[in-house]
């Protein structure tokens, strides 16, 4: 029988499934320290929802994130909680951050990490778990988590890319979906 997701320790305590290389949970860990110089190994997830027209739902972090504030980043990332399945994780948060359920939701692999956030000198050293999906209600963004949302075509997040500034893990985590991308939204998105 499957363990019970353990949220927190306390109402502010949100602890992290810490993992070796191959994504074993080897403990766990609360979140900001775990983000800390040079950062701990832990179990991530990152969602790619794209439209009926194939464009990628983007959304911009809210400014009052303690990681990586007012950055644009995949369509929705984060952690799960120690004994949640990622999937499950992906699905929730995707719903907390957006106020929309994934239509499909479908696993893209994994990529491990560590990116350095030069503005907070917080750390992602992560093994990722990737999402891929496709989102057919609107999103209704929670404001405390995020600032904006936009659907972007390939060259649209490139011009974007270039203009403004992005998350440090972003060109990781969608550079490793790709495959999955392409799948799910077929040759002539361009993805």
């Amino acid at each position: 029988m499957p363990s019970t997701p353990v949220k927190t320790t306390t109402d502010e305590t949100i602890l992290l499934e810490l993992v070796d290389e191959q994504g074993v949970t080897i403990g766990t860990e609360e979140k900001l320290t775990a983000h800390q110089a040079p950062g701990l190994l832990h179990r991530a997830f990152s969602v790619f929802l794209f439209d009926n027209r194939g464009r990628l739902l983007l959304q911009q972090r809210a400014l009052g994130k303690y990681h990586s504030p007012g950055v644009w980043s995949n369509t929705c990332c984060g952690h799960p909680y120690p004994g949640e399945a990622p999937f499950a994780a992906a699905a929730r948060r995707t719903f907390e951050e957006l106020g929309v359920s994934p239509a499909l939701l479908a696993e893209a692999g994994t990529v491990r990490y560590n990116h350095p956030d030069p503005a907070s000198g917080l750390v992602e050293q992560e093994f990722n778990h990737l999402f891929v999906g496709l989102v057919r209600g609107r999103p209704d963004p929670d404001p405390e988590e995020v600032g904006d949302i936009a659907f972007v075509t390939p060259e649209e997040l490139e011009k974007r890319h270039d203009a403004d500034p992005f998350s440090a893990w972003f060109m990781t985590v969608l550079d490793a979906a790709r495959p999955a991308v392409r799948e799910l939204t077929g040759p002539s998105a361009g993805w």
